[in-house]
């Protein structure tokens, strides 16, 4: 079996050399290269082809979200970000490159945990991101926020089996969700007023500011719902689950919950698509985005029992194809849709919505 070829692109010399000693003991791993600026992380990408990059993001000469940006727009390869931004304004730089098409994020070692922990995760990381398969991404740079625009009339989705108008969207995403979750709320109609509930898969620390990072990069509202907040209260707003904590919709008000993980998860896609499907049935809506493993297939299926209607984002648009595949095999997906197409097909449901 052929070795997972890898580039390091790291400044520190301390740090670098700690990611080579790892690397390099594994036998089905091959280290090819070492960058110390992004710069030179693009020279060596394109002349060395590895199958994944581990990117810094605080570099010189260039960042790592500059040379992430190019790398995908023009050799497109897996980039894990190993970073140890925890400040606001690094930590939008992260979300920035997982949105240029990074795939997942790990945090630097910081000599708290177990021996041998941080070093087992990053070599599962590395051998995970190396076999996605990834897009060309011809944006040179996360483009600046817009306003969404008013949308073409165009004709109304058939409700849900049960006929009932939609009141509520739920969104449940994981690896490659950053970008996907930008496109859609980005894509929504300036008139489109359901509130949003969203479940995104991010490691901590790096999940704290992302909701945050949305609200600036998508035109609508988002932010952590308070315990007990009405979901009346958030038309045409998002509400996302923060780190450590299930999202629920129960009796009309949002709760958060520390509940056990469900597939390991907390926040769970399911654990929040099956409080959608008890409370609201025919009068939600679903989707089920890019993500690894199954976390949301089970709940989807419950809401499309309950007559709600359901999306699974299809194969070629999924940066990992295991959350919505799950839901498709098991039936739950009414809808199997590029990602180009979801932002439309929720705002012809709230149109539906709107003329019922």
């Amino acid at each position: 079996m052929a070795r997972t070829r890898v580039l390091i692109a790291e400044d520190s010399l301390t740090v670098r050399r700690h990611l080579a000693d790892v690397l390099a003991a594994d036998p089905d791993i091959d280290l090819v290269g070492e960058a110390e600026d992004g710069k030179r992380a693009i020279e060596l990408c394109q002349r060395l082809r590895p199958d994944m990059v581990t990117m810094d993001m605080m570099m010189p000469e260039m960042t790592g979200l500059a040379a992430t940006e190019y790398i995908m727009a023009h050799c497109p390869t897996p980039i894990l970000i190993v970073s140890s931004s925890v400040n606001r304004g690094e930590l939008f730089r992260t979300y920035d490159a997982l949105a240029a098409g990074a795939v997942d994020v790990l945090e630097k070692p910081d000599g708290d945990g177990p021996d041998g922990d941080w070093e087992r995760r990053l070599l599962a990381a590395v051998k995970l991101v190396a076999k996605i398969r990834v897009i060309t991404h011809l944006r040179a740079r996360v483009a600046a926020p817009t306003r969404p625009t008013a949308s073409p009339p165009s004709p109304a989705p058939a409700p849900g089996p049960s006929g009932g108008a939609c009141e509520l969207v739920a969104i449940g995403a994981s690896t490659g969700g950053p970008g996907a979750i930008v496109e859609i709320l980005s894509g929504l109609p300036v008139e489109f007023r359901l509130p949003v509930l969203l479940v995104l898969h991010i490691n901590e620390p790096f999940g704290t500011a992302f909701a945050e990072w949305l609200d600036g990069q998508t035109g609508r509202r988002v932010s952590h719902p308070a315990d007990g907040q009405a979901v009346a209260d958030l038309a045409g707003r998002v509400a996302m689950a923060p780190g450590g904590r299930h999202l629920v919709v129960r009796d009309g008000r949002l709760r958060l919950t520390l509940d056990p993980e469900r597939n390991s998860c907390r926040p769970s896609v399911d654990v929040l698509f099956e409080s959608v499907a008890r409370s609201y049935g025919a009068r939600a809506a679903a989707c089920l985005l890019t993500g690894m493993g199954r976390d949301g297939a089970a709940g989807l299926l419950q809401i499309r029992r309950a007559g709600g209607i359901t999306i699974a984002q299809d194969e070629a648009s999924s940066v990992i194809f295991g959350m919505p595949r799950e839901a498709i095999q098991m039936g739950a997906a009414a809808q199997i849709l590029p990602l180009g197409e979801i932002a439309p097909a929720l705002g012809r449901i709230a149109a539906a919505r709107r003329v019922q």
